[in-house]
This record gives structure tokens, C-alpha cells and sequence, in this order.
């Protein structure tokens, strides 16, 4: 469940890159390289959170958890932050997301899934 979360979070992050991306080339931006700079960061993002999600904690692997529980880490103040800017509307169910996707990477099944007797 913890890859499900961590692949949707990769769609999302991809899916407003490629958005600013589009925005910017059809005239949107007031600052170009800004707005540049910003949808190769989603792409990335969304990319890397998708190899993470499937390359990584859907195969089993080890390394896969620690970018998963990082990435819910900087999701928690970027909530806050949404929170804060009057968005609670997105920055709640962001922070609902993040606190599951830690703890379901957290927990002990998991822990023993990617482990075993050594956790």
C-alpha cells in the first residue's frame, strides 16, 4: 500500500510539472526560467517518486524506503505551508497522505518485509 501512495504522489507531482510545463510554453509565465525551472522540478520529482514507487518498494527492494519516508518528511511542511495560506482544503489531505504513506512505510510488517529477522 505504502508503493500505492508514494506512485500516486509521483503522478501528482508529474502531472502539475508537465502542467506548469504546458502553461509556460503557451504563454502563461511572467518569468520564464522560473516557471522552467519549475516544471522540470515536478517532472523530476514525479518521475523519481514513480521509480521509487515501483522500481524500488514494489519490488522489494531495501533502498526504496528511505526516498519513500524522505519524501513524506518535506511533504509534511508543505502542507503546513498550505495550511497557513489559507489552502487547508489541499493542505490537509496532504498531511493525512503523508502521515499514512510514513506510517505504512514505518510499520513493522514493512520493516520485516524489507529486513526480515535482521529489523
Amino acid at each position: 500500500m505504502a508503493a500505492v501512495i508514494v506512485a500516486l504522489e509521483g503522478l501528482v507531482a508529474l502531472g502539475l510539472g508537465v502542467y506548469a510545463a504546458v502553461g509556460t510554453v503557451l504563454g502563461g509565465a511572467s518569468d520564464l526560467t522560473a516557471a522552467l525551472a519549475e516544471a522540470a522540478f515536478g517532472v523530476l520529482i514525479g518521475a523519481g517518486l514513480l521509480w521509487v514507487a515501483w522500481g524500488g518498494l514494489l519490488a522489494g527492494q531495501r533502498w526504496g524506503r528511505a526516498p519513500g519516508v524522505v519524501a513524506q518528511i518535506f511533504l509534511l511542511p508543505v502542507a503546513v505551508t498550505l495550511i497557513q495560506s489559507d489552502q487547508p482544503a489541499l493542505g490537509i489531505p496532504l498531511i493525512a497522505v503523508a502521515l499514512a504513506g510514513l506510517g505504512m512505510l514505518l510499520a513493522p510488517p514493512t520493516t520485516h518485509a524489507f529486513f526480515g529477522d535482521d529489523a
